[in-house]
């Protein structure tokens, strides 16, 4: 099983994340994609999983800074993309790809049907 588990470590989402994964012993790798930063391809793998509405968080402070007429411009997955590769700290957090699939944000529940034994 191949886990990555994409985010900025200082976020509190990507902090639960990492604590619910430690606890239970499940090995993962860490990409802080504030340092190591994230690429078209990566995004583009994401985007196969995952609308590109889901990978933008339009609720946090990153969002709130735009420039309207920014905002008003990210309307589909090219122009979300080049949003999320300009400023990585859009991305809604924490990213966790498990065996190639993509799963964005954190819940208990849901982290428990992800790392469900089948």
């Amino acid at each position: 099983m191949r886990i990555t588990l994409y985010g900025i470590p200082n976020c509190d989402t990507v902090k639960k994340a990492r604590t619910w994964l430690e606890t239970r012993g499940i090995a993962y790798t860490f990409h802080d994609f504030k340092k190591a930063g994230i690429s078209a391809e990566l995004v583009a793998d994401w985007l196969k999983d995952v609308d590109w509405g889901g990978l933008v968080n339009r609720k946090g402070t990153t969002w709130r800074g735009l420039d309207p007429v920014r905002k008003e411009a990210i309307v589909d997955a090219a122009s979300a993309t080049a949003l999320m590769l300009e400023t990585p700290s859009i991305v809604k957090r924490p990213v966790l790809v498990k065996d190639g699939r993509t799963h964005v944000g954190f819940a208990d529940a849901s982290y428990q049907q992800i790392f469900e034994k089948p």
